[in-house]
């Protein structure tokens, strides 16, 4: 059974509701493309989930400890009395996986940013100008000719004035993972801000992040757990912070 290593990077995971937090715990505990259970979960075999699921937010400190030892997989490393490792060290490895361009000093929330940017990155190249005309729309960005390095520059620059505009990113990118990998949609009222993003599932970013899953399985199962999870505990913390403000 996995014990919960006390860990500042998750413990916001005690506001995250329910519907949320169910995305979460699918993901840990069941294989989207067979729908068997994870060999290596362990989360259901705990009491708290026998008793509580799927009223998740009463046992979150669990939901985060399964994280924490997919983490201690992926990174090869034996659990230590049943503890995995912290978040930041499983969002690090995932984007050196990913090959993300970051500042290992950074907060995890802008690590946790630029895994998402990484992502968009590789997306805006494969779009065509009226694909990119439609995400600087839907991202309320201003740009008459866009390009796919223009778009980035303009999103990097939102992020960095506007908490909004990076919950707006996270909402879209990982709408389109939770659909793609999950067969699941976000909560409807994550939406809210969002016109476009169900046409947008089968489209270039869509195929990124389809891209992304692929290449994590070569080097082990463990990636294929690591990498949406850091996707959508960012969307969470992005989440609970515009819902504090």
């Amino acid at each position: 059974m996995a014990i919960y290593r006390a860990d500042p990077d998750l413990h916001f995971l005690s506001l995250v509701d329910n519907t949320d937090l169910d995305l979460l715990v699918s993901l840990l505990i069941r294989d989207p493309q067979d729908g068997n259970a994870r060999v290596a979960e362990t989360l259901t075999s705990t009491d708290e989930y026998k008793q509580h699921a799927p009223d998740h937010q009463r046992y979150w400190p669990s939901v985060a400890a399964e994280l924490q030892t997919f983490g201690a997989n992926s990174l090869v490393s034996l659990f230590r009395g049943g503890q995995g490792v912290p978040y930041r060290e499983v969002l690090c490895d995932a984007c050196d996986k990913m090959k993300v361009n970051y500042n290992k000093n950074a907060t995890t929330e802008n690590i946790e940013l630029n895994m998402l940017l990484k992502v968009l990155e590789n997306s805006l190249a494969k779009m065509s100008e009226q694909d990119l005309r439609e995400l600087a729309k839907e991202m309320q960005v201003e740009i008459s000719n866009p390009t796919p390095q223009l778009m980035l520059m303009a999103v990097q620059t939102a992020i960095r004035s506007s908490g909004f505009a990076a919950y707006r990113m996270t909402t879209m990118l990982v709408s389109i993972l939770a659909k793609s990998l999950l067969g699941r949609a976000l909560p409807f009222g994550a939406y809210v801000m969002l016109t476009r993003s169900i046409s947008l599932l089968t489209g270039p970013v869509g195929w990124v992040l389809s891209s992304a899953w692929l290449a994590a399985d070569i080097a082990g199962p463990a990636y294929r757990v690591t990498i949406p999870a850091c996707m959508l505990v960012a969307w969470m913390r992005q989440k609970t912070q515009c819902q504090s403000h």
